[in-house]
Order: structure tokens, then C-alpha cells, then sequence
């Protein structure tokens, strides 16, 4: 693969880059993630939920040894060497996609991986070392090889399927306003469609597994009560105009970076729903995960199946999930709606590092992108130490491809574009205000000329 495939031709934020997230310093969020939660919580808890096929079915036999093999190189993360990944097999070196998803990831691991003293999975960058353990748990089911007995099996899928069974009671009263958003102004229904968007954001199946006991309902409503008063930027206002002078000319072609499946993925659903129904966008198209990651990270058979699962509701109890299903269905069959999975959306480089096919297509079709959630988030910072008030159009806007607007509530101790009088009274309130979701950012930018 040349380097100008690679992503090195691209424009990259105006501002000087800083140093990139670690995971070494006790008491942060990265070094929690990576020395103790990974292993502890998100691993333990993907055993658990796959027991029964990992101790009793023979064809994961191979694969219950590699992942704990895995689980034990994660106990010593402050000390385990990263490495690259396995090489490919030999009936799938003619295999052009996965033979380059393959040289991607050797490019990638290259830096971290090809010296005298390799990084750790706590000294590499968090964001590099994060995205790699999926990898590597991917590469313990050898899911892409279809001579494989473990081929495309998702180890999430039961996680996914849990959430998106309890996230219809709380989306019943919100799919039920959907219809009416598309009559009002823009101004009003756009807002509050992408708030949806937004704070849909914070079920993420990593932090709060769907079997945790809570009022479901009851907490979505309660997040909404307290949305302005936790949003520590909000651009709504100029989201909002410029939908308007999309619905001026017609509609746009809107595309829809999806981070979480469950109750997020419902919400990002009944966006795309509204912008559909509104007239502001013609088509809506899905940018998709290639293969499970970060537990709950939306595929494009989790967003089939959410759809399918929604028709299925009985009428007498989720009336309006069932309608929006079908509506959804229908969307997919005459192409307003488009799925699109590549495997950009799982790795670790930064979206200025965006490959030039990909880059070019956006740039070229896409009037608006909604970049959804944390990881995503993380990405288009870089995973970098900004400062919470650098502006979103230096470290952003100056560089993205099209016009662009960020839904996300903060679970990771990087951001931009805030204001820092909310930034300081959010510390005040919250000592986790930076991981727990609480609060959230509306970002948008018009996008690179380049």
C-alpha cells in the first residue's frame, strides 16, 4: 500500500498537534481502561456471556485458548509487548480487502511495534492500544477467515441483543414525536431530533451493560430534563440553519458516523427517520463498523436487525416503534437509507488521517456528517492533549472533508471547543465530568475547502 493511500496527503488541523493520550498515569480514565477495565470488566464480562460456547462447544475450543492468552497478556499490560498481528492465511492472500485491512494494521502497529524496546499496551497511545485489543480479540475467533469454525462470530451480539430489547420502552414516547418533528420549523425539529441523537449517546453498553438494573425510562427522561445545562458547547443553532438550506435546495445527502448499537442506534435511527420525513436530507447514509469493537459498536446486520426487531413489536403495547420500523424497512428498500461498513471506522488514526478513497467519496457526495459518540470523537481530535477550549474549527473544521457536526457526551479526558467558564463549573459539580457521560458537546463546521 502507498503511502499516499495511507493518508498522508491530507489537510490536518491548523493548530500545532500535541502529545497523544498515554495510558501510564494512575488514577486517569486510559490507565484504568487499559490496566484493569479491558481485562477485568469488558473481557470478563465477554466471557461470561459467551461461557457456554467457549467451555462447551468443541469449535471454540482454538479460541477460548487464544483468548485467554490474550486476557493474560492484558493482566501484564504494564510489561506486555505489543506485537503485530498474526499473518494472513494462505487461502486469503488474494483476498484484496482483507489483505489491505491486514497492511493497514501492520502500518499502524509499525511505529509502536518495529523498534528495540516495543511499547506496552500502557505505553503505546491509548487510542492505538484500545482499537488493537479488538483486533486482537478478532483475531483469537479468526473471524475473517471463512474456513474458520468461528468465522464472523460476534462475541457482543448477545450484549447487543439485551440492549436492544430494553430500549424500547424508552423509545416509544420519543418515536411517537418523530412524525409530528417532520412538520415543524427546522429550527424546532431538527434541534430536537439531533438532542435524541445526542444524549442517546450516553447508553453505552461498555459502561452500562443493558442487564443493569435501572430505570431505563425514567433516565433518558431525566437527561433530557438537564440537556442545556449539560452541554458544555452547543452549535445547535448553526446545525439548525444550515438544515434549513439543505431543505432550500431540496435535501442533502447526510451521512450518519454510527458509534453504539441499542437504544443509541434506535436514536440515531429515528434521526435519520426525521431528516428523511423533514425533507432535509434526500438520502441518509449509515458509516458503519467492519467488525465488533468497543462491545456495543453498531454493524451493519446489529442496524438490520434493530430495524426487523422493531416490526416485529406488538402494536397493542409499542405502537409507534412498531410504525417507525416499518417505516425504517422501507427506507432500506428504496434506498433513502444506505449502509456503508469499512474498516476505517476501527482502527486508531486519526480522521485526518482518513483514506484518500473514503476522504475523496465524502468529500464529494456527503452534504453533512454526524459523528457520533466517544471513540469516534476521540478520533477526530486525535486522541490528542488539546486544550479543552482550542476551537473545533482549528482542530477540526479546517480538515474534515464536508460540512461536519460532533453528537457527543464525554467519557474520555480529551475535547475541544469549550467554553471555559462551563468547563470549570462542570469540574465543580462532578469530579468524573469528563468520563461519565454526564455532560455533552454539539460541535458543527462547514469542513475543509482543500
Amino acid at each position: 500500500m502507498s503511502s499516499e493511500t495511507r493518508r498522508t496527503m491530507n489537510p490536518k488541523p491548523t493548530l500545532s498537534l500535541p502529545k497523544p493520550i498515554l495510558s501510564t498515569t494512575p488514577g486517569t480514565w486510559a490507565y484504568d481502561t487499559m490496566s484493569r477495565r479491558i481485562d477485568s470488566e469488558i473481557l470478563e464480562r465477554t466471557f461470561q456471556e459467551n461461557k457456554d460456547e467457549f467451555l462447551n462447544d468443541e469449535k471454540f475450543a482454538i479460541a477460548y485458548q487464544k483468548f485467554e492468552a490474550l486476557r493474560k497478556d492484558l493482566q501484564s499490560a504494564s510489561t506486555s509487548p505489543l506485537r503485530h498481528l498474526d499473518p494472513l492465511p494462505d487461502h486469503m492472500i488474494d483476498d484484496p480487502v482483507r489483505v489491505r485491512e491486514y497492511n493497514e494494521w501492520t502500518q499502524i502497529l509499525s511505529p509502536y511495534v518495529d523498534k528495540e524496546e516495543p511499547d506496552t499496551w500502557l505505553s503505546a497511545p491509548w487510542m492505538a492500544a484500545e482499537f488493537y485489543l479488538y483486533r486482537r480479540l478478532m483475531e483469537t475467533l479468526d473471524y475473517f477467515n471463512p474456513q474458520s469454525s468461528t468465522y464472523m462470530y460476534d462475541p457482543f451480539a448477545k450484549q447487543k441483543r439485551a440492549g436492544l430489547e430494553v430500549s424500547v420502552a424508552t423509545a416509544e414516547p420519543i418515536l411517537s414525536q418523530i412524525q409530528d418533528l417532520g412538520k415543524k420549523k427546522v429550527k424546532d425539529g431538527f434541534a430536537l431530533a439531533a438532542a435524541f441523537a445526542l444524549w442517546g449517546n450516553k447508553m453505552d453498553l461498555s459502561i452500562w451493560p443493558a442487564d443493569a438494573k435501572a430505570d431505563v425510562p425514567g433516565m433518558f427522561q431525566k437527561i433530557l430534563a438537564s440537556a442545556n445545562d449539560n452541554l458544555l458547547h452547543d452549535d445547535t443553532t448553526t446545525l439548525v440553519e444550515y438544515g434549513q438550506k439543505l431543505l432550500d435546495k431540496g435535501g442533502g445527502e447526510i451521512d450518519i458516523v454510527v458509534d453504539n448499537a441499542g437504544f443509541e442506534l434506535i436514536m440515531d435511527l429515528a434521526l435519520a427517520d426525521y431528516l428523511i420525513n423533514s425533507g432535509v436530507a434526500k438520502t441518509v447514509r449509515f458509516q458503519l463498523k467492519s467488525h465488533p469493537t468497543f462491545v456495543s459498536d453498531a454493524l451493519e446486520k446489529d442496524l438490520v436487525e434493530h430495524i426487523e426487531f422493531y416490526t416485529k413489536l406488538t402494536e397493542k403495547e409499542y405502537s409507534s416503534c412498531k410504525e417507525a420500523g416499518s417505516r425504517w424497512k422501507e427506507y432500506l428498500a428504496n434506498g433513502k437509507w444506505v449502509c456503508n461498513e469499512n474498516s476505517f471506522w476501527v482502527q486508531p488514526p486519526p480522521m485526518w488521517e482518513m483514506p484518500s478513497d473514503l476522504r475523496n467519496d465524502m468529500k464529494s457526495r456527503c452534504d453533512l456528517a454526524f459523528i457520533k459518540g466517544d471513540a469516534n470523537y476521540r478520533r477526530l481530535l486525535g486522541d490528542l492533549e488539546w486544550d479543552f477550549s482550542a476551537p473545533f474549527q482549528d482542530v477540526v473544521g479546517n480538515y474534515f472533508p464536508c460540512p461536519v457536526c460532533a453528537l457527543r457526551t464525554l467519557k474520555a479526558e480529551v475535547g475541544c471547543g469549550m467554553e471555559v467558564k462551563k468547563v470549570e463549573n462542570a469540574m465543580k459539580l462532578d469530579d468524573n465530568w469528563s468520563t461519565n457521560g454526564r455532560f455533552g458537546v454539539v460541535h458543527f463546521s462547514m469542513g475543509s475547502k482543500e
